[in-house]
């Protein structure tokens, strides 16, 4: 690859870092950098997943003082989440490219309208809020479920975490965003191994990823949160309407 694309890689990182922070949504710019650079499908989903869990280990220190004190709670979900991400890695790499090339589209394509309709989502989560007191028996078949779309390819997963922690867990959306990103960490890096100790994984080009996502986490962390909603959302969404559409175009 030439230094610019290296650069770019790494800004993608940092957008992505920022992206996940925020809505969870920062694969729909990393992958299709990285397969418009001609990286092979499931090596650029391994190598985006491991160089994006080190930006969603940033934003989930950056949020530890809202999540640590409630472990306890968080302890089933995540360990849920990650047995399910472990599942989803492994169909990845278990079955062949030529599936996974052909559903991801239409994962992208999901994930941006999930993104899209996210402002009905927080209308309805209005509506359907619950308290922490039922929380710990229900929380985990659901986060299982999440973990694994996580571990096959993850793109939206922050948006269906933060309607299913505002429903189940907390009626504070921070609380809720702070639950989002720890579990978003665990999973992710639970999938990042599967890929890595497969070998389906460009270390390079992960370590430019998390170059940049590690900052990316960070600012999304303090930043992100701040800034006008619809502005964030409709970045997001036309990052993946030209994802969606590339990645429809080379099927």
């Amino acid at each position: 690859m030439t230094t610019l694309q290296w650069v770019l890689i790494a800004l993608a990182g940092f957008g992505g870092g920022v992206i996940n922070a925020a809505v969870g949504s920062g694969t729909l710019l990393v992958y299709p950098v990285l397969t418009g650079m001609g990286v092979p499908p499931v090596t650029a989903n391994g190598s985006n997943g491991l160089g994006l869990v080190t930006g969603s280990i940033t934003s989930a220190w950056t949020y530890r003082s809202l999540w640590r004190d409630r472990l306890n709670v968080l302890r089933w979900p995540i360990i849920t989440g990650c047995i399910g991400a472990l599942m989803g890695a492994t169909l990845v790499v278990s079955l062949d490219e030529r599936f996974f090339v052909a559903v991801i589209p239409w994962l992208v394509l999901a994930a941006t309208l999930l993104v899209a309709i996210s402002p009905l989502v927080a209308r309805w989560l209005s509506s359907h809020r619950s308290t922490t007191s039922s929380l710990p028996k229900l929380l985990w078949p659901y986060s299982g479920a999440i973990g694994i779309y996580s571990g096959y390819f993850g793109a939206g997963q922050g948006i269906i975490l933060l309607a299913l922690f505002g429903i189940r867990y907390d009626t504070d959306i921070q609380r809720a965003n702070a639950a989002k990103n720890a579990f978003a960490a665990a999973a992710n890096l639970a999938a990042a191994l599967v890929f890595l100790i497969s070998g389906n994984v460009d270390l390079a080009v992960a370590a430019c990823i998390a170059l940049g996502a590690i900052p990316g986490g960070y600012v999304g962390g303090h930043w992100a949160k701040r800034l006008p909603d619809a502005l964030l959302r409709g970045l997001v969404i036309l990052v993946g309407i030209v994802a969606t559409i590339y990645l429809f175009s080379f099927r």
